[in-house]
């Protein structure tokens, strides 16, 4: 592995821009300094368009005395190609450019890349020195955009795991990343169509197996509180005084309020996808009504908690424990009716032609960093 590179591109806005590479990185960002490049907050290097006199050729020279190499990328600068997507995909989104120099930056970034397919694959594998993300504004879905790994055309994108289930390496349901062609239009219809509703597809399926399991973890404990209660005795036969039986309570609504919390942060949405009406199940309705209620209160609980006067834990619990058993009860129908209540593909968007390249004129090669 190269120890210490500057990877050059061209940007439409920008012009020539740098990117440092290599576990000696350092040695990249001295040479770029050096020769007048001026560095950004997304951690890219501008070569400002003042006229200091820096050319290509005199960074190289620099470069090399601080035990550098430089690149030129084939390239288009990869904020601008994430820009021009960005543009054309639905909804708002604002894109930035991820910079991982050293190559345990892009190690530390696997575990939270929510993929099945080949751009999970490649960031194990291959070197990838920079991406792009792009980030819807309402929904909060964040894309990863990179170049496709040992091609010279087109790019990989994929995503990370929605809010609140960050925790999705090695996840069944993560979506599987597409191939995108270099040209926006193309681009965005593809991720438009194909990317984005499989992406929708496996948020809902991660979020219902996630309230599946919480639910399921709530009932055999509650099942296991129970005979205990009846017994009188722990699960070892060891016999069970009052005072213990008060704190073996606590602990179990304490610890069932924590787990309830993931079903307060992702019931709303999949509740409001539900349509039992059409469903095979018209007389879930009821129980969808009182669900979403208790998952309401449960809500506003959670809302006095952290953000009110202090609720001492045996008050929150006594609270909390009425809309936990509303979803003991109905759970099933709200898992029933989630499964029949996935999203729907998009429409797919109208292709934007690449522009026809005129006779008389090469097209430029585009640097990167």
């Amino acid at each position: 592995m190269v120890e210490a590179q500057i990877i050059l591109s061209h940007s439409r806005d920008s012009g020539i821009v740098a990117i440092a590479s290599g576990e000696q990185y350092p040695w990249a960002h001295t040479a770029l300094a050096e020769s007048g490049f001026r560095r950004d907050d997304d951690g890219v290097y501008h070569l400002p368009a003042d006229g200091n006199g820096t050319t290509p050729v005199d960074l190289v020279k620099c470069a090399r005395r601080h035990r550098t190499s430089v690149h030129t990328s084939s390239r288009r600068f990869i904020g601008d190609a994430a820009r021009d997507l960005a543009r054309q995909l639905p909804g708002q989104w604002h894109t930035s450019v991820e910079i991982y120099s050293h190559p345990a930056w892009q190690e530390n970034l696997v575990p939270w890349i929510w993929d099945s397919g080949e751009l999970g694959r490649a960031f194990q594998s291959e070197r990838i020195p920079y991406a792009a993300t792009l980030t819807d504004t309402v929904h909060g879905t964040t894309l990863l955009f990179v170049e496709h790994p040992g091609r010279q055309l087109g790019y990989l994108v994929g995503a990370f795991a929605p809010e609140g289930l960050e925790d999705g390496y090695g996840d069944p349901h993560a979506p599987r990343s597409i191939v995108l062609p270099p040209f926006a239009g193309r681009a965005a219809q593809a991720a438009a169509g194909r990317y984005l509703p499989s992406y929708e597809q496996a948020v809902h399926a991660r979020r219902t197996a996630a309230i599946a399991a919480v639910l399921g973890g709530i009932r055999s404990d509650h099942e296991t509180w129970q005979a205990m209660v009846a017994s009188g005795r722990y699960s070892d036969v060891t016999p069970l005084s009052a005072a213990a039986l008060g704190a073996a309570t606590e602990e179990f609504l304490d610890r069932s309020w924590r787990r309830f919390l993931t079903v307060v942060d992702h019931a709303p949405t999949l509740i409001g996808r539900c349509r039992p009406a059409s469903s095979p199940w018209p007389s879930d309705a009821a129980a969808l009504s009182r669900l979403a209620n208790a998952a309401t209160d449960a809500g506003a609980l959670l809302d006095e908690v952290v953000h009110g006067g202090p609720v001492p834990s045996q008050e929150r619990n006594a609270r909390a424990w009425p809309a936990i058993e509303t979803w003991l009860t109905d759970g099933e129908s709200f898992l029933c009716q989630t499964q029949v209540s996935a999203p729907h593909r998009r429409p797919a968007l109208p292709i934007s032609p690449p522009l026809r390249p005129l006779a008389a004129v090469a097209r430029p090669a585009h640097r990167r960093h």
